[in-house]
């Protein structure tokens, strides 16, 4: 292995250069005008994959962007690995808030400054460039390896799913493997290895059939933003824990190895709570804060409205008041059911003096793998060869909906494999990628495509 990690420390100026040439390419996938920098993105990556030795590289068109596909499947006898990113980046806007130019990349400090640096152009390049090392040493990979990189991830992945499910046979692997995600903090590399999925609900409540004075009619009748403020409130009982009977029937218990790993992880809540600007934290009772982002379903009003909301004065009982509900859900936690179980208890509990609408405007299922499964483990072995410490474990707050959709429609598990940090600006100005992660997860993947299969065989 050490030809290959010296030819990716001989090459750093030289990969640097190429990823600034990647990022410098404004492929926002949301903007129409850009529509034909999306496709330059595309054939730029098609250039780069036959260049470095990939093979059966094509593009798919779609009716959004298209996507990218290049596979090499030489390797008898080993586990094939599905490497999933995205080219496509977010807006840029306000841009009197960039320090720099938002597609001239720029390194300060040793950051690289741009947009999609970290999100997740900066990502993909670093599994380029770990194919690269080994196709130009040795020839050949220690393992199977396709590739699908995306360009509409930044508005849903709206045709990707459709894609997938007319690919099945082409993308049929062993693993998916995804770089798009953050280390716990710096210096402090990890592997995530559990998502939360989501429910997400909306209150509608109607009282009067129109706006009414409310010196002429208060008093008489019930408001409905009361009314939906009264329900909200009584969503959580004065422990932080939801009140939805059924809600938590489901939810996995955490084991006593994740609790320790847990432990293991440089937090403060005293720092956490100064970070956000909030004297004191809040959840349910009996988790520490990292279980409840992680480990805990939760329930969070995302959006309350009704009545007048301008300047000045207008005094109004209004006909309507709505509101959006999302759950954060853990294993074993399905949406639908708990959509399904929301509903039911917002009707039982409206009052009979205005009538509710409760709608389920989306969800997604939460994901895990193991963390003594072999990809996990390859992972862990990875990043401490790459970084020269042993990593700890993490699991995300949020959602990724194509870890659930690879699991569904192609049956395989996940290893999230990121190496962003938190604070690396992502959507948001300033955007940037610490060059130390870059290279050091480049030597990472090298690792990690020679460790798996020796762990997948055990």
């Amino acid at each position: 292995m050490q030809n290959i990690i010296d030819y990716v420390n001989n090459n750093n100026n030289r990969y640097l250069e190429e990823l600034k040439s990647f990022l410098a390419i404004p492929s926002i996938s949301t903007d129409p005008e850009r529509k034909s920098d999306m496709g330059k993105c595309a054939d730029y990556l098609v250039e780069h994959l036959i260049r470095i030795g990939m093979q059966n590289v094509k593009v798919f068109p779609t009716e959004g962007h298209p996507i990218v596909y290049a596979d090499w499947l030489h390797a008898a006898g080993s586990p094939t690995i599905l490497i999933y990113g995205h080219y496509d980046v977010q807006p840029v806007e306000p841009l009197e808030l960039w320090t720099s130019e938002p597609f001239i990349p720029t390194v300060r400090d040793d950051k690289i400054f741009a947009r999609g640096a970290t999100d997740d152009k900066g990502q993909v390049m670093i599994h380029l460039k770990s194919l690269e090392a080994f196709l130009k040493v040795r020839s050949e990979l220690p393992l199977n390896v396709k590739m699908i990189i995306e360009g509409e991830e930044e508005i849903g992945s709206t045709h990707l799913e459709k894609f997938i499910k007319e690919h099945k046979e082409l993308l049929s692997s062993d693993l998916v493997v995804i770089s798009d995600t953050a280390m716990f903090a710096k210096g402090v590399p990890s592997v995530c290895y559990g998502l939360r999925g989501l429910s997400y609900m909306q209150i509608d409540l109607v009282g009067p059939n129109h706006d009414l004075h409310s010196g002429s009619y208060g008093g008489s009748i019930h408001n409905p933003i009361q009314a939906l403020a009264e329900i909200i409130a009584g969503l959580h009982d004065r422990n932080g824990k939801v009140t939805i009977k059924g809600f938590y029937d489901d939810v996995r218990k955490v084991t006593a190895e994740e609790r320790r790993a847990f432990r293991k992880l440089p937090w403060s809540d005293k720092k956490y709570a100064k970070s956000l600007g909030v004297k004191d934290l809040y959840g349910e009772k009996g988790y520490t804060t990292l279980e409840r982002l992680w480990i805990r379903p939760t329930l969070e009003c995302n959006g309350i409205w009704g009545g007048f909301t301008g300047d000045g004065a207008k005094t109004v009982i209004p006909s309507k008041a709505s509101a959006k509900i999302s759950m954060r859900l853990v294993p074993d936690q399905h949406p639908e059911k708990i959509a399904s179980l929301f509903e039911k208890h917002i009707k039982s509990i409206v009052p009979k003096t205005v009538k509710v609408s409760v709608k389920n405007l989306h969800g997604g299922e939460p994901a895990i793998t193991p963390i003594d499964s072999p990809g996990v483990r390859a992972a862990v072995e990875a990043l401490r060869k790459g970084f020269g410490k042993k990593p700890l474990y993490q699991r995300e707050g949020g959602s990724i909906p194509i870890v659930v959709q690879f699991k569904k429609l192609l049956g395989i598990d996940t290893v999230l494999l990121g190496f962003g940090l938190p604070d690396e600006n992502a959507h948001a100005p300033d955007e940037f990628l610490t060059l130390e992660n870059f290279f050091g997860g480049i030597r990472t993947v090298v690792h990690f495509y020679n460790e798996l299969p020796i762990f997948m065989k055990e």
